[in-house]
């Protein structure tokens, strides 16, 4: 499918209250394909007259009777039936996907499964909703029954690399608590959340439960200032987090961020390598290494050190680089032009500081496209700034260890606090290891999300969680009732 045959391309409205509006702006925000460099769609610079209308939809649509008063298990009912229209959608949302941000085809093709089992998952919770959640007084004679009400109009603020998945872990639990939402997509990738809108309305979601407005930056600022929201919820990173964090913090509305990281894949002596090589892309480099959990810190030990050098050089270098569209494609390119000239950057700054590029290290040898050669960097320290910073490319930094306190010790000199990964051939010593590291999630031999667990990070990768029964108490508040019995 070409990107002159996919169905959205230069596009002049929002979703707002169940049907696409014409947009007030007249500014136009270009869609680039990372992959070619072409400038091939364009959707609104909203203004604040196109953000009041978002808003003012999902306020109403919270405010009169239905949404909101449904027994949850209906709203889950409607949940499902959202996931089965994403699903139909599948092969225009993924092309669509992989023309914004250049993600390669094999990752894209699945998120509209992903979204649907998300979807699915939190329905599964409603009736958790529906349990009485009854609590005696300590000294009898009262007791007080503890509802959970909907938070409210909720700012869903989406980053590029999962334009979609990063959307939804949001919106399922919100749909699922009674809560409407404002959609806000990440300027270079605000074409395939318009199947989501789609979705929606053919699932029978009421409308203005759902609202997806486009535009910059600043427009997401206005957003998340916006009187008429009572929730944010972030995935990005930890700059622009951090400043959320702060016009939330000033105006007590809640907040949920999911920001960067910094992760390490611990490789104690016992690993079995050639088991490691089989899922080290997926652990420390998926999405052409623009995932924000991954391990792309590889902490080896001294007496393996060049063992493990050899293993990710070669794993590595026998990806497939290139045509983003293409099925047996590993790595495409940076999504915009400016993530390349980030990568660059810190691929300069790691030569200046003494790394050892093993392969790679600059942009790939391709006639066209924001490509950087996948790289691997031996004789890393944890000082230099490339073993310090999120670098958000297809870049693996291998540093080296001589005790297991040390590895622990080197994992933990981090401002992040995201993922990580312990290989090793005895389960029992890698779950004591795991045990030590001070991050959200650990993964024993390999790292994956489970949509039932908590998954969220600690110091600057973020505040609050996102999946499980945690994901979802998020988008409620608790009001407690207290009566005589």
């Amino acid at each position: 499918m070409t990107a002159a045959e996919l169905p959205y391309t230069h596009e002049t409205d929002n979703f707002i209250d169940g049907v696409w509006q014409r947009a007030n702006s007249p500014r136009r925000i270009d869609v680039t394909n990372p992959a070619t460099e072409n400038v091939w769609a364009s959707v609104p610079d909203s203004d604040d007259t196109d953000l009041d209308g978002a808003v003012s939809a999902a306020r109403a649509a919270l405010a009169r009777p239905g949404w909101r008063d449904l027994p949850p298990t209906r709203r889950a009912e409607l949940v499902l039936a959202f996931a089965e229209a994403i699903e139909r959608r599948a092969t225009p949302l993924s092309h669509t996907n992989t023309a914004e941000n250049g993600s390669p085809i094999s990752e894209t093709s699945r998120a509209a499964d992903n979204a649907a089992s998300i979807l699915r998952y939190f329905a599964s919770l409603a009736v958790e909703l529906e349990r009485d959640d009854v609590r005696p007084f300590p000294d009898g004679g009262a007791e007080t029954h503890v509802r959970w009400d909907p938070v409210g109009v909720c700012a869903l603020i989406a980053p590029w690399n999962f334009p979609i998945n990063l959307v939804v872990i949001k919106l399922a639990p919100a749909l699922i608590a009674g809560c409407t939402v404002v959609i806000k997509p990440a300027s270079p990738t605000p074409l395939s959340i318009r199947f989501i809108a789609d979705a929606a309305s053919e699932a029978g979601i009421p409308a203005g439960v759902i609202n997806v407005i486009t535009g910059s930056g600043a427009l997401g600022d206005r957003l998340v200032r916006h009187p008429g929201i009572d929730k944010v919820a972030f995935t990005g990173s930890t700059p622009v987090g951090r400043r959320i964090a702060a016009a939330c913090g000033e105006l007590l509305r809640p907040v949920t961020l999911e920001l960067g990281g910094k992760s390490s894949a611990i490789v104690l002596d016992d690993a079995d390598l050639d088991e490691m090589a089989k899922v080290l892309i997926r652990t420390s480099l998926r999405n052409t290494g623009q995932t924000c959990y991954i391990s792309t810190r590889i902490l080896a030990p001294s007496s393996r050190y060049e063992e493990v050098v050899t293993m990710a050089a070669e794993t590595v270098a026998a990806q497939r680089q290139g045509d983003p569209m293409d099925a047996a494609t590993i790595f495409g390119p940076s999504a915009t032009r400016s993530q390349y000239r980030t990568v660059l950057d810190y691929l300069a700054s790691a030569r200046d500081e003494g790394a050892r590029t093993v392969i790679g290290g600059g942009p790939a040898d391709l006639p066209r496209g924001f490509y950087v050669a996948p790289t691997v960097l031996a004789d890393v320290t944890p000082s230099m700034r490339v073993a310090r910073e999120e670098v958000f490319g297809p870049v693996l930094t291998i540093l080296s260890y001589d005790s297991d306190e040390e590895a622990v010790s080197i994992a933990n000199d981090t401002d992040f606090g995201l993922g990580g990964t312990v290989f090793s051939a005895d389960p029992y010593r890698a779950q004591s290891i795991a045990s030590r590291v001070d991050t959200g999630s650990i993964g024993i031999n390999f790292f994956a999300s489970n949509h039932a667990a908590p998954f969220g990070g600690r110091r600057d990768s973020g505040l609050g969680l996102e999946y499980g029964m945690e994901g979802l108490r998020a988008y409620l508040s608790p009001k407690s009732v207290h009566r005589r019995r």
